[in-house]
């Protein structure tokens, strides 16, 4: 029988104390200030027979409820295959952590490389590193990556139809580590094009960040303006929701030098706000100046295939002085999440979910705005599923409503304002029903 989580037993402790230097485990927490110490008893119930355990969480699992979900803003209700689990718990492929010893790591270095293989094709880009943490802190580590690749300019100029939930992490990192930002307007629900012309005109630019889809689900123009920031010396970054890359223009075919953004999207379970996945591609020219960690093939001394770790750029257990980036460990299961995803959808599988999300979505906010409560803020830019609507109803008082009647109706953006967004996970009846809901109101 395999023991994948085995206790320590009081020997095991003991000789791990002994190499702290500490008595007791009651001495090795000897420093926790008292109000972070957990002091009174577990509210564990007695020992149980393996059937009853079974039917107590059983029990707790019926106290969540579940709910039709029309929530995005840039996590996504998508339908992950049975197989995929069972896959991931294959024994070459369960430890799903940094390979440290790559000569005995062949299974994860396999996923890995198919991971940044996959990864290339869906942005159009030529190098993807071996994952990170999430969207918010990859685009991050690309902000920092424009000003390392820029050496004397610190300032990056980041849309203001980023995700603002992407922005505050942004902006967190800039601050502690002097980078300058400076926020693009928009128009009309679309990046300013003469406010960034402005700001690049004012030099000192490093980088400059764009979304597609953006925010407002909108699918944006970016037709010459990898140029424009070229022109500059500024790198031009996209923040990109990785499933819809299958449907729309990739970052590589915009001429983007870097993408990024979050791997939610291809099958990972929203799973109340986690674990995800950071994405970070980049062209050849950068390929040194990513975090991380490159997979790549070979063969060894048999004339086997074998893969093996190429590069490992920018850390700082082999390059401390120098690096810019404290990313050690990768988010191993969640990358062969994704992989097993996108290897069993395939460019096919992955544009037909989007076409149920966007049929599903031009239909519902259709049906939304004949109610007449509810109408498109941007209804001559272009969507794919996930769009803007405004009401003169409270939408506090719609999200109550909806969610008592089992529906997530979406995000609120502001007072007036709720993102909403389709998949291939609601029903024309769940639709209907939320077109109900608001009609009655």
């Amino acid at each position: 029988m395999i023991h994948r989580y085995f206790p320590h037993t009081n020997a095991d402790i003991e000789q791990m104390l002994a190499k702290c230097g500490v008595a007791s485990l009651d001495d090795l927490y000897a420093d926790m200030p008292d109000e972070c110490v957990f002091n009174r008893e577990y509210n564990l119930p007695e020992e149980m027979s393996e059937k009853e355990v079974r039917d107590f969480f059983e029990s707790v699992g019926k106290k969540n409820k579940d709910f039709v979900c029309f929530a995005g803003a840039g996590f996504y209700d998508h339908y992950a295959p049975a197989v995929i689990p069972s896959i991931i718990s294959r024994s070459e492929f369960l430890t799903a952590y940094t390979p440290y010893q790559p000569e005995i790591s062949q299974g994860t270095l396999q996923y890995i490389f198919e991971y940044q293989s996959m990864m290339a094709m869906l942005t159009g880009l030529n190098v993807s590193n071996a994952s990170m943490y999430d969207g918010a802190t990859a685009t991050a580590e690309a902000m920092m990556l424009c000003v390392a690749n820029a050496k004397k300019r610190n300032r990056v100029l980041v849309s203001a139809t980023v995700n603002p939930y992407v922005r505050k992490v942004v902006e967190t990192y800039a601050h502690y580590h002097g980078v300058v930002i400076d926020v693009i307007a928009e128009n009309d629900g679309v990046t300013s094009r003469s406010d960034l012309e402005a700001k690049l005109a004012q030099g000192d630019v490093a980088g400059v960040i764009v979304a597609t889809p953006n925010f407002y689900g909108i699918v944006e123009d970016y037709s010459g303006l990898a140029d424009l920031c070229h022109a500059n010396k500024a790198l031009l970054v996209m923040n990109c929701i990785a499933s819809a890359l299958a449907t729309v223009k990739t970052p590589g075919e915009w001429g983007a030098d870097i993408a990024v953004g979050d791997a939610q999207s291809l099958g990972i379970p929203l799973s109340f706000g986690g674990p995800y996945l950071g994405f970070m591609c980049v062209s050849k020219a950068l390929i040194r100046k990513i975090p991380g960690r490159i997979v790549g093939a070979t063969t060894d001394d048999a004339g086997q295939r074998a893969f093996v770790l190429t590069l490992q750029a920018r850390e700082q257990h082999i390059r401390r002085e120098k690096a810019t980036s404290n990313i050690c460990s990768n988010q191993g299961l969640m990358a062969l999440y994704v992989t097993i995803y996108m290897s069993l959808m395939g460019e096919a599988g992955l544009k037909e979910v989007y076409a149920k999300g966007a049929a599903g979505a031009h239909y519902l906010a259709e049906a939304l705005q004949a109610t007449g409560k509810m109408s498109l803020k941007y209804p001559n830019r272009p969507y794919l599923n996930e769009f803007l609507m405004t009401t003169s109803l409270n939408v506090d008082d719609i999200i109550k409503k909806c969610t008592d009647a089992g529906i997530l109706p979406g995000v609120k953006v502001s007072e007036g304002q709720l993102l909403i967004a389709v998949t291939e996970m609601q029903t024309r009846n769940d639709m209907d029903k939320f077109v109900e809901l608001i009609k009655n109101m």
